[in-house]
């Protein structure tokens, strides 16, 4: 009997030890990755890095060594546990995992040869550019303290055991910036992590190719592994893929050893891990946000395109024009870049989403069951649409209100609250 629970004993301890080891390499990997696109794609200092994005638990159990000749970052957690970063031109910052370095280096893409035009001499919103005459004629029916004043409150730290950590905030109305302001360090040139708002941009790029009819929503998602019509995986249609309702089995826990955090930092192909997993639910029936769908979804991108146009698909056909787009429906400097339809689509509820909060990889303001009372952003209009990233990265988009409404920052409060809907609130009724 002692021999029996001897037995137990050890293999708890052997459990617990796996779990806490895989968390550390996890804490390491993020590290890494983290500091590497900072430092060599964001143009950040270093030190500001470490102290203010990695000073707190359980991001700063790592040590880290920048190598600035082989712009390359080394994680390790007491010596141990190692994950190394490598920064590429016009590819980023890349885990070496699966892949050895040399393989990753080795890897050759054809890289989108980027505008060197000056961007501050082109009027906005196609650049930087703006009149003079546009800064002195404020709409007069905007509330200029008003608005001023809900900036403040992002800006100032009231409460120094959550902060804020707001670093920008742009603010448009009827297609005009009313508002701009940037955290020490940072300014509108400054490269700024999106985090899970990406997604919002995967959307774009997907209703792009459904423009073009190179996809259809409704059909069965072009997926390798799902292709046998006896898999019940057969049936996960695009829109399914679109509306986090695939049913696949896939855990989004980032703080313990699960799916998401193996195919972020563990796995070179992560679209491939994330359609390995069988079917928890039927598709269409439950709405479940996870990261594999997305990752899903970019693979479909990749294959539809080809390789060759892969990586300069976004900088051709949507960044250089993205500003107002969703705004106005779609529509950006006498070009119908989305239908109508699809930006309708993209920002309905999906039948089987009852939390009233997803539409086609972007967030809502619909109420749970339709309920308009019952929703995230109580004192923020239904129609109010975002994409919404890591840490309070958002970008809200109120129809109604010709608004849009960008904040960027570090907030480590849960979900990432700065506080949005009573600034949303107020930037809303500063216009009269």
């Amino acid at each position: 009997m002692k021999g029996i629970i001897a037995c137990i004993s050890l293999a708890i301890v052997a459990y617990v030890i796996h779990y806490r080891l895989a968390r550390l390499s996890v804490f390491a990997a993020f590290g890494a990755k983290y500091i590497c696109s900072a430092v060599f794609l964001a143009d950040r200092n270093e030190q500001q890095i470490r102290e203010e994005d990695l000073g707190v638990p359980p991001r700063n159990y790592a040590t880290y060594v920048v190598d600035y000749n082989d712009l390359s970052v080394t994680a390790s957690i007491f010596g141990f546990y190692k994950q190394k970063a490598i920064y590429r031109n016009g590819l980023g910052a890349t885990l070496i995992n699966e892949l050895t370095e040399e393989q990753v280096r080795g890897q050759t893409f054809k890289i989108p040869m980027l505008s060197n035009v000056n961007q501050d001499n082109i009027p906005w919103p196609m650049g930087n550019k703006i009149d003079d005459d546009d800064i002195n004629n404020f709409p007069s029916n905007i509330n200029q303290t008003q608005i001023h004043e809900a900036i403040d409150n992002l800006f100032i730290e009231r409460d120094l055991t959550e902060l804020k950590r707001t670093r920008a905030i742009v603010v448009l109305y009827d297609g005009k910036i009313i508002a701009e302001r940037y955290a020490f360090n940072f300014s509108k040139n400054s490269k700024f992590l999106g985090w899970s708002m990406t997604k919002s941009i995967i959307n774009a790029l997907i209703g792009i190719l459904v423009k073009d009819k190179k996809l259809n929503i409704d059909n069965p998602a072009p997926v390798p592994e799902w292709n046998n019509t006896n898999d019940p995986r057969h049936s996960i249609t695009l829109k399914h893929l679109l509306t986090q309702t695939s049913g696949i089995n896939f855990n989004e826990d980032y703080y313990s050893e699960s799916d998401v955090t193996q195919m972020l930092f563990s796995i070179s192909d992560m679209a491939a891990l994330a359609a390995s997993h069988p079917l928890k639910y039927k598709p269409g029936s439950e709405c479940y946000y996870n990261s594999g769908t997305t990752n899903i979804l970019s693979r479909i991108i990749r294959h539809t395109v080809g390789e060759n146009e892969y990586h300069s698909l976004p900088h051709k056909n949507l960044f250089s024009k993205l500003g107002l787009l969703y705004l106005n429906n779609g529509f950006y400097n006498n070009e119908q870049i989305l239908s109508h339809d699809w930006i309708k689509q993209s920002t309905t509820l999906a039948a089987s989403n009852q939390h009233g909060e997803y539409g086609f990889h972007i967030w809502l303001n619909t109420g749970k069951n339709n309920d308009s009372s019952i929703r995230k952003f109580p004192n923020v209009p239904t129609d109010m649409f975002y994409f919404s990233g890591f840490d309070g990265q958002s970008v809200f988009i109120i129809p109604s209100e010709k608004l849009v409404v960008v904040r960027l920052g570090l907030t480590k409060a849960p979900d990432g609250n700065y506080g949005a809907d009573q600034f949303l609130k107020e930037i809303v009724s500063s216009i009269k």
